[in-house]
């Protein structure tokens, strides 16, 4: 007969639930392509803001098309009155915004229609906004749309692995490890 003794059962326990389904928060996120388009670097956005990566690493891109989807599951954490941005949050703790144009903010909303709210829950490839795309480039100072890891602070890796064109919902844009 085994003994354990008091200290030693919380630490017991503890091996159980690692070793037999006790849940683990993943700290990976691959973020695939919200729009469909070509992908670029931060430094080619025309926005130092974004090319300097103030609010964050990440990537751009320049759509060919209106509709933006989500790049992961999570949570629309939020959703700016002008629906020209979405911020999400994955389980893995990873933040993404998703900002749709340069200068946007001033079209005050016209030509965007959002699909999803704030508390929303969202799988790969769910609508969250669509946009008149002809409106944007006439409108706004471009429609390059970054794509920001927001607490890239708190990441111990951030990679991106597409080039060239990207496909909605499809490619695999960029790997995201937490710290």
């Amino acid at each position: 007969m085994i003994q354990v003794h008091n200290f030693e059962k919380g630490m017991v326990i503890v091996m159980f639930k690692k070793l037999f389904g006790g849940k683990t928060k993943t700290k990976e996120t691959t973020v695939i392509a919200p729009l469909t388009g070509t992908i670029l670097s931060l430094d080619q956005v025309p926005d130092p803001v974004f090319s300097q990566k103030m609010m964050g690493d990440g990537f751009a891109i320049e759509p060919t098309e209106g509709q933006v989807v989500s790049p992961v599951a999570g949570e629309v954490v939020q959703l700016f009155h002008t629906k020209h941005a979405v911020g999400l949050k994955t389980a893995a703790g990873t933040e993404i915004l998703i900002h749709i144009g340069l200068e946007t903010v001033a079209m005050e909303g016209e030509g965007f229609e959002a699909h999803i709210q704030a508390g929303d829950k969202v799988e790969v490839g769910t609508p969250l906004v669509t946009f008149d795309l002809e409106l944007v480039k006439s409108k706004a100072k471009s429609i390059i749309t970054p794509v920001i890891i927001t607490n890239s602070d708190d990441t111990e890796t951030f990679e991106v692995v597409a080039q060239g064109e990207v496909q909605k919902g499809q490619t695999e844009c960029a790997k995201v490890t937490m710290k």
